[in-house]
């Protein structure tokens, strides 16, 4: 289960996945709520839970959060900017029960990491927050999005959080939702340049065995197939919002229609068995041809829904990533267009213009 405490973050990353649309503080499940809905989760027999935001350290409540979430049972995993967390409240997070940290890591060149992030001195800031999380003893992986600014730095990148005591580093290419989407023609690599990070990873994977845990993550558009999103829509996991809504996937909230309902109203057992927004897309009885009749539905369950909106228009579509979609060539054009654009639209500010379509 992810767990979004907060959409506050002190970072302004322009490839977001959380909404355009932020939910505010005072909107915010309270102390009590969150801590009841990790006890329903355990018993729905959820094993992982990931705390997330924003920034989840921007909750004073943090540290009781992470209590009761291992008094359910509940493996945690803390997704930070690191900033905002300072020596003494990581010793407070890690008496509390905390699990593992996850690091978001923008760039190894320092201005350009602090460019992308919005804020000043964040990368001097993150590698003194990983060097806290060593000496606290917990573990550590390194997060990294990537994009055109950063792609052809994915070995300096490894390099760094072997350095910075990561036993895990993921390197995910952006995934076009959210502020991602909105900032797609400046973010998208060249097909050269995907090639060549495929080549690095399999050689970096090679060169560090047994120092470090590389995942990679590739870009969607540049797939010959679409992944399983989730897994399968309402078949592993769920995401509850800062003010309680559960969705099947973090994007989902950008298909219309979907009824999401609230922790407020509804327990998690039965929002995950009988709430109409988990029921959409679970299996494949709501697909359309060419997914309907196809050997792979039951592999990647047609793809993402909420790309195949984004893309075509209709969330029952074939995920148009996919080679045997009749919208691929949607796909196909984007991937070989050329573009020059360098401005961002930061997270958490008006976009200036629709994203491309």
């Amino acid at each position: 289960m992810l767990a979004e405490l907060t959409h506050r973050c002190p970072l302004a990353c322009p490839y977001c996945s959380n909404p355009l649309d932020l939910d505010k503080r005072e909107e915010e499940l309270d102390t009590e709520t969150w801590l009841r809905v990790f006890q329903e989760a355990a018993a729905l027999g959820v094993l992982h839970l990931h705390l997330s935001g924003g920034e989840p350290a921007s909750r004073r409540d943090l540290e009781d959060l992470i209590a009761g979430a291992a008094q359910a049972g509940l493996y945690t995993n803390l997704i930070t900017s690191g900033i905002g967390i300072d020596r003494a409240r990581l010793d407070r997070l890690a008496s509390a029960g905390l699990d593992h940290v996850q690091l978001s890591i923008q760039d190894t060149d320092e201005d350009e990491a602090d460019r992308v992030s919005g804020y000043s001195g964040s990368h001097r800031r993150k590698r003194a927050f990983a060097d806290a999380v060593n000496q606290v003893g917990l573990p550590l992986t390194i997060n990294v999005v990537l994009h055109r600014g950063n792609i052809a730095r994915m070995r300096d990148l490894t390099a760094e959080a072997i350095e910075l005591g990561a036993r895990r580093i993921e390197l995910a290419h952006t995934q076009y939702y959210g502020w991602g989407l909105t900032n797609r023609a400046a973010l998208m690599p060249s097909r050269d340049a995907v090639e060549e990070a495929r080549r690095t990873v399999a050689g970096l994977r090679e060169e560090t065995a047994g120092s470090i845990v590389i995942d990679y993550v590739l870009p969607d558009y540049f797939a010959r197939y679409p992944k399983p999103c989730v897994n399968g829509w309402g078949r592993q996991s769920l995401n509850v919002t800062p003010r309680g809504r559960v969705l099947p996937c973090h994007a989902a909230e950008s298909i219309p229609g979907l009824d999401f309902w609230n922790v407020a109203d509804h327990s998690i057992a039965d929002i995950w068995r009988d709430s109409p927004s988990f029921s959409a897309f679970r299996g494949t009885d709501w697909m359309q041809e060419p997914c309907r009749s196809c050997a792979r539905k039951d592999i990647d369950f047609g793809g993402c829904r909420c790309q195949a909106l984004a893309l075509t228009g209709d969330p029952r579509n074939a995920d148009p990533v996919c080679v045997l979609s009749p919208h691929h060539e949607t796909v196909a054009a984007l991937v070989e267009q050329s573009s020059t654009e360098q401005g961002f639209v930061m997270r958490g500010r008006s976009p200036a213009k629709a994203h491309p379509s």
